[in-house]
This record gives structure tokens, C-alpha cells and sequence, in this order.
């Protein structure tokens, strides 16, 4: 049988509690390393577009179920709130509720999903604020959607730090030249905008 001794040298008892601290720490990175890489592909999983959802209840909805999925809200024409439970999303016959807006505060929206979009034809107002997967490829693809480019006069970019002026001067290629481009917390943000003085706003 083993017993303390009451002479072992403190500086071993130091030593181990060290590595035990170590070991504690570790344990803990490596959970918030899962655990990001889980919300991850979590998030990549409700960004995945499905075309088979899209052909049975049409772009706006599905569009409208992704966005609420991602914890963004739309809203639809001739409503003056916006919509965020995913439950309560309105129903009736396919086409009857067109989206209006997208307010994706703090979403978790990123680039995977924005084939949801391609079918928007009532779309005129996009707002991002604190999107962390919002970035220039982002908005290099919202650009090349032909529909919202007709279609979309506000658009809110608002400390999305992963954003740059090389992303928002994507947006102003072929764009409704009175769109309305608010920037605020963007990254390297430079005034060179393919729209009227008048329409934009810092």
C-alpha cells in the first residue's frame, strides 16, 4: 500500500498540477474546435440549395424557408411586418406570396444558398449586418443574378467584416443605377461606386 509522503519534493506537486492544467485546457480546445466545426457544417447544411424543394413550392418560398432556416426574415409583399418563424410562414397557392425584403441580421446566410435567389422577381431591398459568412465572393454572386438586378434599389451592407470595396464595387456592375448602397463597418472601404452621389449614404 502506497501513503503521502510528507516529504516529496512541492515542486513535483507543481509540476503535475501543471500538467493536469494542460490537459484541462486541451480537453477544452479541442470541444470548441468540434464544436465550431459542427456549426459549420451545420450552417453549410441549411445553406444547401434543394432544387426538388424549389420546383414544389416555387422560388419565393423556398427561398423564404431558407433564409428563416438561417435565422434571417423576409418580407412579402403587401405585409408590413416582417416574418421570422419558420412555422408561421404564410400558405396558399404556389406564387402567391412574393418576397419584398430580406433583413439577414446576423444570419448565418453564405454563399452556398444564394442559388435560392436566381428565381426572385419581386426582391428590392437586401439588408446585411453582421453576417460572418457574408464576404466579396458573396456579393460577386448576388451581382450576377439578372432578376435582382433589375429588381433590388436598397441595398444595406452594414459590418460585415469580411466584406471589401472589391465586393461592392461587384454589386455595381449592370445594376440598377439608382440603387442605394449604405456601407458602415466594411473593411478597406473606398468611394468608387458606379451610382449617383445622391444615392449614396456612409
Amino acid at each position: 500500500m502506497f501513503s503521502f509522503c510528507p516529504h516529496y519534493p512541492t515542486h513535483y506537486s507543481r509540476g503535475w498540477q501543471h500538467i493536469l492544467n494542460c490537459s484541462t485546457l486541451m480537453k477544452k480546445a479541442i470541444i470548441s474546435c468540434s464544436c465550431r466545426h459542427f456549426w459549420g457544417w451545420l450552417n453549410a447544411v441549411f445553406n444547401k440549395v434543394d432544387h426538388e424543394r424549389i420546383k414544389a413550392v416555387g422560388p419565393d418560398r423556398a427561398a423564404a424557408e431558407w433564409l428563416l432556416r438561417c435565422g434571417a426574415k423576409v418580407r412579402f409583399q403587401g405585409f408590413d411586418r416582417f416574418h421570422q418563424d419558420y412555422n408561421a410562414l404564410p400558405t396558399g397557392p404556389l406564387g402567391r406570396y412574393r418576397i419584398q425584403a430580406i433583413d439577414a441580421t446576423e444570419s448565418c446566410i453564405m454563399h452556398k444558398g444564394f442559388g435560392h435567389l436566381d428565381g426572385l422577381k419581386n426582391l428590392e431591398e437586401i439588408r446585411f449586418k453582421k453576417c460572418i459568412y457574408i464576404e466579396d465572393g458573396c456579393l460577386e454572386q448576388l451581382s450576377s443574378i439578372e432578376n435582382l438586378q433589375n429588381s433590388v434599389y436598397l441595398m444595406e451592407v452594414v459590418s460585415c467584416g469580411n466584406v471589401t470595396d472589391k465586393g461592392i464595387i461587384a454589386l455595381q456592375i449592370e445594376r440598377n443605377e439608382a440603387v442605394h448602397i449604405s456601407l458602415v463597418g466594411v473593411g478597406q472601404r473606398h468611394a468608387r461606386f458606379y451610382v449617383p452621389d445622391e444615392y449614396q449614404s456612409t
